[in-house]
């Protein structure tokens, strides 16, 4: 008699919304990719929108604590992101690369993406955001993450969505699969990892 398989833990996947501009179009890919893994039963989301929960612009000395008020203001970023095994940043293109408070976001943290794995979904006009992206993955190089191969661009992503918020394009749906799917894989890799052996930056 063969003995259970036990199957392991959902993966915790914090999505990063990087877009805080007035009448942005974040709102509608983040529905759309929120749907997506509200399907999956191997992952568990949370939603991060910088919009919502904006971080302070100037950090302290090198080494200092933050002020009382920063500190309250990480504390609804912080601790989530720590607990996430796996992200997808959400980002548009702005003059070819990303928006400042994603950056701001990233800056703030460290430790907190040290062997974990991040997925892209960019839009924007013709390039999709694919430039944002590839300077996304310098940084996060840089703080020991790892990112997913494979992307989901949206060109001319104003075009994209139906009156209802849904997708055109079938294969921007297949790419979010393919996407996703890469980074379970890695997710529970890494998560198996790093509870094996602690990760040293």
């Amino acid at each position: 008699m063969t003995a259970a398989i036990s199957r392991p833990a959902a993966l915790r996947v914090a999505i990063l919304v990087g877009s805080t501009r007035e009448g942005r179009f974040a709102p509608v890919v983040t529905r759309w990719i929120k749907g997506h893994l509200d399907q999956r039963d191997d992952m568990d989301v949370d939603v991060i929108d910088l919009a919502e929960t904006p971080l302070p612009t100037v950090l302290p000395a090198f080494g200092a604590p933050p002020a009382p008020a920063t500190a309250e203001a990480l504390a609804l970023v912080s601790p989530r992101l720590a607990a996430a095994d796996a992200f997808v940043f959400i980002t548009p293109e702005y003059n070819h690369s990303y928006p400042a408070s994603l950056k701001n976001a990233i800056d703030w943290h460290n430790e907190q993406w040290h062997a974990k794995p991040i997925g892209f979904v960019s839009y924007g006009g013709l390039s999709g955001g694919l430039r944002a992206v590839e300077h996304l993955r310098v940084v996060m190089a840089e703080l020991n993450a790892t990112t997913i191969r494979n992307t989901v661009s949206l060109h001319n992503a104003w075009g994209s969505f139906d009156e209802q918020h849904g997708i055109t394009e079938p294969a921007s749906d297949a790419a979010v699969k393919t996407m996703l799917d890469q980074l379970a894989w890695w997710a529970l890799a890494l998560r198996e990892a790093r509870s094996a052996r602690p990760y040293a930056a």
